[in-house]
C-alpha cells in the first residue's frame, strides 16, 4: 500500500508541471494558486461529506489546519511560483529535494526521531544525481541579485513545506486523516490567498478557455485533492524524511516527460545523475538491520 501511495505521488506530481506552465498567462499567479486550492477544497469536503468521513476538529485542530494552509497551500506556492521568473526550473527542483533533509532535521527537533544514517546518505545522493541531472540548465544561468532572491524563496518555499509535512504529522498522531485536515488546510489557505489579491489590489481574472480550465481542474483534482492526500498519508506512515524523497524523484519523472514533450536530451552527466538519484532511493527505503544479540548485549552494558 505504502509503495501505491508513493508512486502515485510521484508520477502526479511529476506531471503537474505542464499543468503550471499552461497556467502560466494573463492569471495572476495568487489568483491562480488561490482557484486551484478553492476547487480541491471543495472536491474534498464534498467528498467527506457525502462518504461521512468528515472528522469533527476542535479548536486547537483547526489553528493547526489554519498553520497547515498558510505554510503547505499558501506561503509555498507563492514561493515556488516567483522564483520561478528569476532562476530556472532545475535550480529550484535542486533546492525543493532538500526536502528531505529537512523533514529529517525537522521530525529530530520536534518530535525527537532518530536521524537514520541511510537517510541522509540517500538524500545526499538524490541531491548529486539530481544537480547532475540539471546541469547543463544550472551552469548556463549567471549569477545576479535576482538570482539569489529566486534561491532565496526556493529555500524559504522548501521550509514551509517541511513545516506543513510536520503539522500533517502531528495532525495523523491526534488520530486526525489527512482527508479532512486538508481540506481545513485548503480552504484556509485559498481563503489566504484570496485576502491577498483583495488587500493588495491583485486582478482575480479568470481565462475561460480549455487550456487554462483544463491545467486548473488538473492542478486541483489529481495535482491536490489525490497527490497531497497520498503523500500526507505517507507523511503519517512512513515519517516525513522517507516520505520527502517523492521530492527528489519526481523532477525525473518530469525530465522523461520533458524528453517526449518538449524534446529534452539526456546527456552522460544526466544518466549519472539518474543512477544516483535511484540509488539514493534505495538507500532511503533500506530497512535498517536488527541488531545482533552479542551487540545488543554491549549496548545494555
Amino acid at each position: 500500500m505504502n509503495l501505491s501511495l508513493y508512486l502515485l505521488t510521484v508520477l502526479i506530481w511529476g506531471t503537474t508541471w505542464i499543468a503550471i506552465k499552461l497556467q502560466m498567462g494573463s492569471v495572476a499567479i495568487p489568483a491562480s494558486i488561490a482557484y486551484r486550492f478553492a476547487l480541491a477544497a471543495a472536491v474534498l469536503f464534498a467528498f467527506l461529506l457525502i462518504s461521512r468521513r468528515l472528522q469533527k476538529l476542535d479548536g486547537r485542530a483547526q489553528m493547526i489546519c489554519l498553520a497547515q494552509g498558510l505554510c503547505l497551500f499558501c506561503v509555498n506556492f507563492m514561493c515556488f511560483y516567483t522564483a520561478s521568473q528569476w532562476i530556472p526550473s532545475g535550480l529550484i527542483a535542486v533546492v525543493f529535494s532538500t526536502a528531505t533533509l529537512w523533514n529529517a532535521l525537522n521530525a529530530r527537533i520536534f518530535f525527537g526521531q532518530r536521524i537514520a544514517a541511510n537517510v541522509l546518505a540517500g538524500g545526499g545522493l538524490g541531491l548529486l544525481g539530481l544537480g547532475l541531472l540539471f546541469w547543463p540548465e544550472l551552469s548556463h544561468h549567471t549569477a545576479s541579485r535576482e538570482t539569489f532572491l529566486g534561491l532565496g524563496l526556493a529555500l524559504l518555499g522548501t521550509l514551509c513545506f517541511s513545516a506543513g509535512n510536520m503539522l500533517s504529522s502531528l495532525q495523523q498522531k491526534a488520530g486526525l486523516k489527512p482527508l479532512t485536515t486538508n481540506a481545513w488546510g485548503m480552504f484556509y489557505g485559498a481563503l489566504m490567498l484570496t485576502a491577498w489579491c483583495l488587500a493588495s489590489g491583485t486582478p482575480m481574472g479568470m481565462e475561460w478557455n480549455a487550456r487554462y480550465i483544463g491545467s486548473l481542474l488538473y492542478l486541483a483534482i489529481p495535482g491536490s485533492v489525490i497527490g497531497f492526500t497520498a503523500y500526507l498519508t505517507l507523511v503519517g506512515r512512513m515519517g516525513p524524511e522517507r516520505a520527502a524523497y517523492c521530492t527528489v524523484l519526481f523532477p525525473v519523472v518530469a525530465l522523461n516527460i520533458s524528453a517526449f514533450v518538449e524534446g529534452y536530451q539526456w546527456t552522460a552527466p544526466a544518466l549519472l545523475g539518474l543512477v544516483l538519484v535511484m540509488a539514493g532511493n534505495l538507500l532511503v527505503f533500506r530497512k535498517p538491520k536488527p541488531a545482533t544479540p552479542v551487540a545488543a548485549a554491549a549496548g545494555r552494558a
